[in-house]
């Protein structure tokens, strides 16, 4: 893998994924909301890594299975425990690096035989196919022949020696995320070329890539990203593979992976500032009624809060029947009541009110103070 011929927007990539990672990493949002996103990216890349090798449950599926919601037909269970050892062994890579000892963490053969045996563990596979064992077999995939059964534990022995020599290489931070980034990536598109496993060399792979990330100390929901990426651009990630297999070297399909982690992570760190916008505009309603002790003004606070849950126009009825406790404050109260307690609303410049009385939260109050940057369109 020669790093040095990598295009220049390639090392911009690069430099732009540790710089988002390390913010997504330390910045603070709520507990509920953390717990959520942990879920939302684990559940994409669980899907993800699973839907390239034909598992049809779609994100929304994999989340209810997350937090656990979901029941499916018998007929349809083992798409259920496909993702389930997806998500088991994400799961477990978080608790062992929490209390391992780091010479413990080290990449070897037998790790990447346990990481193949809990992708394949109480699925129905082919005859001659062990989970977590390597093939005594040959193999041609998509016409593509794997290594020798014979040479697998070799070149697999020797992957993971130049792995750990990447990842314990510098202890510079800066260096140890772009090396983890390259260890990853290389291991990877190993693990594809090798093929030592009579099934579940994909998933192996992007298990192996997620370890990595998150031994380095990239945070778990950025470390789901890659999977995702391959797996919305399927036809492009099997052309890149194909390419290694043909011309021996990674560099495209490196430009390829990285490109896709920033896109991965432009949308994180997009979500994580706005969650920080609603957290700063909560405190900011709950403050703009501290001396207010009435229970009108209660009343009144709650209401902007329950319209502030959406940054959507809404009519007052849907923003009441969202909030169960809302609506019946106000079904028990004259309808004028709730047209005085919009009034207040609108003139503390708390929401906004259109002609077709739809109303939103003013967000812009508070989001007007950020630092001025002059908008200029992406075509000039």
């Amino acid at each position: 893998m020669d790093v040095t011929r990598l295009p220049h927007q390639s090392w911009m990539d690069l430099g732009e994924i540790i710089s988002k990672a390390k913010h997504v990493a330390n910045a603070p949002i709520d507990p509920d909301h953390a717990t959520k996103m942990y879920n939302i990216f684990l559940a994409k890349g669980a899907a993800a890594t699973t839907a390239i090798e034909g598992n049809t449950l779609t994100e929304e599926d994999v989340l209810k299975q997350v937090e656990g919601g979901l029941k499916l037909p018998d007929s349809q269970e083992y798409l259920q425990k496909e993702t389930q050892n997806i998500i088991d062994a994400c799961n477990g890579f978080v608790e062992d690096l929490r209390h391992s000892n780091p010479a413990d963490c080290e990449v070897t053969v037998d790790f990447i035989r346990s990481l193949n045996l809990k992708a394949l563990e109480g699925l129905d596979l082919e005859d001659g196919v062990v989970p977590g064992e390597i093939r005594r077999h040959s193999v041609v995939v998509a016409g593509y022949r794997g290594a020798p059964n014979e040479d697998c534990y070799y070149l697999l022995e020797r992957m993971c020696e130049v792995v750990e020599e990447m990842l314990c290489s510098d202890n510079d931070e800066q260096s140890k995320f772009m090396k983890a980034i390259f260890a990853a990536l290389f291991s990877h598109v190993y693990i594809a070329l090798i093929h030592p496993f009579g099934d579940g060399n994909g998933r192996t792979s992007r298990l192996l890539e997620v370890y990595i990330l998150l031994r380095a100390g990239f945070p778990m929901p950025t470390c789901q990203l890659l999977s995702n990426h391959y797996n919305k651009t399927r036809t492009e990630y099997y052309r890149k593979l194909d390419a290694i297999s043909k011309k021996g070297e990674l560099m495209e399909f490196n430009s390829y992976a990285l490109q896709g982690f920033v896109d991965g992570l432009r949308e994180q760190v997009e979500q994580i500032q706005l969650e920080q916008v609603r957290v700063t505009w909560v405190n900011y309603v709950h403050a703009e009624f501290a001396d207010k002790t009435t229970e009108a003004a209660k009343r009144q606070r709650n209401l902007a809060l329950a319209i502030s849950r959406s940054n959507e126009l809404r009519r007052i009825q849907d923003v009441l029947a969202a909030d169960l406790e809302m609506g019946r404050t106000y079904a028990q109260l004259a309808v004028k009541t709730l047209t005085r307690d919009i009034n207040v609303l609108v003139d503390m410049e708390l929401i906004r009110r259109t002609p077709r009385k739809r109303v939103r939260p003013n967000i812009e109050k508070i989001t007007s103070f950020l630092p001025w940057k002059n908008d200029v369109d992406d075509e000039a």
